[in-house]
């Protein structure tokens, strides 16, 4: 697959722990019930009960949805494209805030912003890269991080509840001009076509499809700025207060934040604290994070924050974070959102234009 010269990436499961609500879990169990699995097994070992399961405003973590998923598959894996029929119910209503940000966006290109910056407010576990290579425009599904055991119907859920959203997003959807998997062709491989609307290509070196940059760009029916404005400020807000830590997590994000420019490693952190550095990584993977997310979490967050709000150098925000050279946060700030420093600047500075600039490479 070609290289993009740009990518947004957003980081999903293992290491995502922002919590969600509880609507796709919802979606999950009426699919085992349907296929006579019942409640109490799909939802065996997962913390969540019946009245959690339908409480409109419960909140779980990701790895409860993953453990959901688990018994799902170990019950049902026989069953052909379980994944693909699980997507096919994730409909832009289940979103909420997320979903009407995406429908008053202008177009795909402004559609792939919001999912970029946001896609924490989904329910996704695939990792995407989106953006073009000056031809066309790339959407990788990177699994590389999805436990094997459920990496085919994540994939395949994904992919769908995608493909649902870009058809209600716009009658006739948008042209998927490529498609590409690479897992070997499923016995049930010609539902991938009827989904995608193109025949994928199995067997390839990564998962992605390329769409064409004249349909990116073309304006959306229910494209409505006032709205999106609104939309996008209160997808941040909510991202942000889920975001937010409880528990021993939040005592060593607070201890991390005191000192951002020196930041202490785990030893220290767990003297301040009064036990033991065994007892706070036990304690933190109890919470669904390690010591080194919440480290690499409050650099990416510093490090957002000053290029976004102070006019400092680059080796000024790299000083800033610890960091003893600009390579080492170039390097960092890569791997958090999948372009430099520079171009994450240079896209936050004109954001407030109708849909997100097309980015350049640093």
């Amino acid at each position: 697959m070609t290289a993009l010269a740009n990518r947004l990436i957003i980081p999903a499961m293992p290491h995502n722990v922002v919590r969600r609500t509880v609507v796709s879990a919802q979606l999950l169990v009426q699919l085992a019930a349907e296929h006579g699995l019942a409640h109490e097994a799909a939802l065996r070992d997962t913390g969540i009960d019946g009245p959690t399961l339908i409480d409109p405003n419960a909140e779980i973590a990701p790895a409860q949805e993953l453990q959901l998923v688990r018994n799902l598959v170990a019950h049902l894996g026989h069953v052909p494209g379980l994944g693909l029929d699980a997507g096919l119910r994730y409909h832009l209503s289940a979103y909420g805030i997320w979903g009407f940000a995406l429908l008053s966006s202008p177009n795909f290109r402004a559609v792939a912003d919001v999912v970029s910056r946001f896609l924490d407010l989904s329910y996704a576990f695939v990792r995407f890269r989106l953006g073009d290579d000056g031809s066309a425009f790339w959407v990788d599904m990177d699994d590389d991080e999805i436990p094997g055991d459920v990496r085919q119907f994540l994939l395949e859920r994904d992919f769908a509840a995608c493909c649902n959203v870009i058809r209600e997003l716009r009658p006739g959807g948008l042209p998927i001009r490529e498609l590409r998997f690479r897992c070997a062709a499923p016995d049930y491989a010609a539902r991938f076509a009827e989904i995608g609307g193109v025949v994928p290509v199995f067997g390839a070196e990564r998962n992605g499809a390329r769409f064409d940059l004249a349909d990116v760009d073309a304006p959306l029916p229910q494209a409505n700025p006032l709205m999106s404005r609104m939309c996008l400020e209160q997808c941040g807000q909510l991202l942000s207060r889920r975001q937010a830590r409880t528990g021993l997590a939040g005592q060593v994000r607070e201890r991390l934040l005191q000192t951002p420019g020196v930041l202490p490693d785990a030893t220290t952190v767990a003297r301040d604290l009064l036990m033991s550095e065994r007892s706070l990584r036990r304690r933190l993977e109890a919470e669904g994070t390690a010591f080194r997310a919440l480290s690499d979490e409050v650099r990416q967050t510093l490090a957002e924050e000053l290029l976004t709000t102070a006019d400092l150098k680059l080796e000024e925000v790299a000083q800033r974070l610890g960091y003893s050279e600009p390579a080492s946060l170039i390097h960092a700030f890569k791997r958090w959102k999948g372009m430099t420093p520079t171009a994450y600047r240079a896209q936050r500075r004109t954001s407030g234009q109708d849909g997100p600039p097309r980015t350049t490479a640093s």
